[in-house]
């Protein structure tokens, strides 16, 4: 569970929290969002999203806080399930807005071979969350697997008692990205640690070579 109305003191951008909540949105509809906003105790946003900018004062506890009213709401396997298409959706407003500036978008990129598209796709990613948020994330290669690393998890912030991994949306997320970047394939990707079950950290395994 959450620490009770204890803030973490990390931020992630205005920008992040409003495409999460617009994804969540698109997912659960707007008395869906409703719903999860009062069970998180974040009323004050329902009707009122933060605003389009990268001002950093969205608190790591608040997001979790959202990510842990989904499961509440829906168990833990329809949490799941749920989170994992927040997260895909996540993936599309993201990149229209950090698309373009990172040069995903650009017909250079679009020609690019498979294996330099996933590469480009995922530190991207992580560059992202770097620099508008306080999280702290690495892509580490492998002949076989990306790992996806995040040293500070907003999505499980404050957690402790998980028996398996919770980041459903980043998992989402990455699955989201990878399929967009291939043009329709899909990819394993399965989180192997997780802060909130006592990891150090939250790592996410992608599959270079996709499924099916």
């Amino acid at each position: 569970m959450t620490e009770s109305n204890s803030k973490s003191g990390l931020y992630i951008a205005n920008t992040i929290a409003l495409v999460t909540l617009e994804a969540f949105e698109e997912i659960l509809g707007v008395g869906g969002v409703k719903t999860i906003l009062n069970r998180a105790k974040l009323p004050n946003l329902i009707n009122n999203y933060p605003p389009d900018n990268l001002d950093k004062t969205f608190d790591f506890a608040d997001y979790a806080s959202l990510m842990v009213a989904l499961e509440d709401i829906y168990g833990i396997r329809g949490g799941r399930i749920m989170g994992i298409r927040v997260g895909r959706a996540t993936r599309s407003h993201m990149y229209k807005k950090f698309g373009p500036m990172l040069g995903v978008t650009n017909l250079a990129f679009k020609i690019l071979p498979l294996s330099l598209k996933l590469r480009m796709a995922v530190n991207t990613l992580s560059k992202v969350f770097n620099m508008v948020t306080d999280q702290q994330t690495e892509v580490v290669e492998r002949e076989k697997y990306f790992y996806y690393v995040v040293k500070q998890c907003p999505v499980c912030w404050g957690r402790h008692d998980a028996e398996t991994p919770v980041c459903f949306t980043t998992v989402g997320l990455l699955k989201g990205g990878l399929n967009w970047v291939s043009g329709g394939k899909e990819f394993d990707v399965k989180e192997v640690l997780c802060h909130a079950k006592g990891d150090k950290y939250c790592v996410f395994r992608v599959l270079k070579n996709p499924i099916g």
